[in-house]
């Protein structure tokens, strides 16, 4: 009799299968029309990070909705990663480097180096 783990394990593989499909159908739509696009780091904490001064909040639970950085933004917690998501992308389209924040000396190599003198989400209107 199966203890429900044999399921889980099929369902994750099913899913990661979907979104593998899924991207490789926005990369073939994407070369198609000669458009480019730009896959940021999966593990990316976006909405964890504050898009107004870039504080990492530790640790955030699923359950929290809305959340207030030390800085004093009130961020509602999609919005906020969504902010995050679009300049993590432009940031990777512009610089082709890696969005992770860097922790220690877990990587090696010189953090790149952003070209543009205004923040990357500087005219995104604020919600």
């Amino acid at each position: 009799m199966a203890d429900g783990f044999e399921n889980h394990t099929l369902a994750r593989a099913i899913s990661d299968a979907a979104w593998t499909t899924f991207r490789e159908l926005l990369t073939y739509k994407a070369d198609w029309y000669g458009r480019d696009l730009v896959v940021i780091d999966r593990w990316y904490p976006s909405s964890k990070v504050c898009s107004a001064c870039g504080h990492l909040t530790e640790k955030m639970p699923l359950n929290v909705r809305s959340w207030t950085c030390p800085c004093g933004a009130v961020h509602d917690r999609d919005v906020n990663a969504a902010r995050n998501i679009l300049a993590a992308g432009l940031a990777v389209s512009a610089c082709g480097a890696g969005v992770r924040p860097q922790r220690g000396n877990l990587r090696s190599g010189q953090q790149a180096v952003k070209q543009e003198t205004r923040r990357v989400t500087a005219g995104i209107p604020v919600l």
